[in-house]
């Protein structure tokens, strides 16, 4: 059955919207993710090679920017960013705006290099672009809304040798996934099969 034709404009134009913020949406992703893994290629693919980043403490474009974050970042022994609420207005076929909510955590060294907590909230103001149909970051602002910096505790760490832990240049756990056998069995299996039940039963 076709849908008569007054009804596809509109769909089509929502279906339209909704792919463009599925995009910014994981365009925003990626740039949190290219910081604390420090992967550059992951950071640079959230930005158009032209595009303007006012982070504060330079501006410049995306290329100069991701020299500038990860030499900072790479600096400290861990690094946390996390996206909050993030308002998204689609202006037509190619252009958006948006303003997302953030918090970075920074594991640093402090003075007399004992580890500090070092913690940045604000927003990115930012104008989205989509060329050659990738929707991408074409001006970036920071806004600084509040910081913290306070002595840290890595006991957890010291007690627990064993937990997984962030890392960075390609051994993060995200990077290599390296599930125990009976979970790559599993992941192996056709959808539909009862994997539960295959998996007990292996254990048994």
């Amino acid at each position: 059955m076709t849908a008569p034709a007054d009804l596809m404009s509109p769909l089509a134009s929502q279906l339209q919207d909704l792919a463009a913020r599925r995009d910014i949406a994981d365009a925003a992703c990626r740039y949190m993710r290219g910081l604390d893994r420090l992967d550059r290629a992951m950071l640079l693919s959230a930005f158009h090679a032209d595009a303007y980043v006012d982070c504060g403490l330079m501006q410049g474009d995306a290329a100069a920017f991701g020299d500038f974050a990860l030499d900072l970042l790479g600096g400290m022994h861990a690094t946390h960013h996390l996206l909050g609420q993030m308002q998204i207005v689609v202006l037509g076929p190619d252009r958006a705006s948006a303003e997302s909510y953030f918090q970075a955590y920074h594991d640093i060294a402090g003075p007399a290099g004992d580890r500090r907590d070092l913690v940045i909230a604000g927003r990115y103001v930012d104008e989205y672009t989509c060329n050659k149909g990738e929707w991408r970051i074409a001006a970036r602002t920071l806004i600084t809304d509040w910081v913290t910096d306070r002595p840290g505790n890595r006991a957890f760490f010291a007690d627990n040798p064993a937990a997984p832990v962030g890392r960075r240049d390609g051994r993060d756990f995200s990077d290599t996934r390296q599930w125990p056998p009976k979970v790559m069995a599993m992941l192996a299996r056709p959808c539909g099969k009862d994997n539960t039940q295959a998996m007990n039963s292996e254990a048994s």
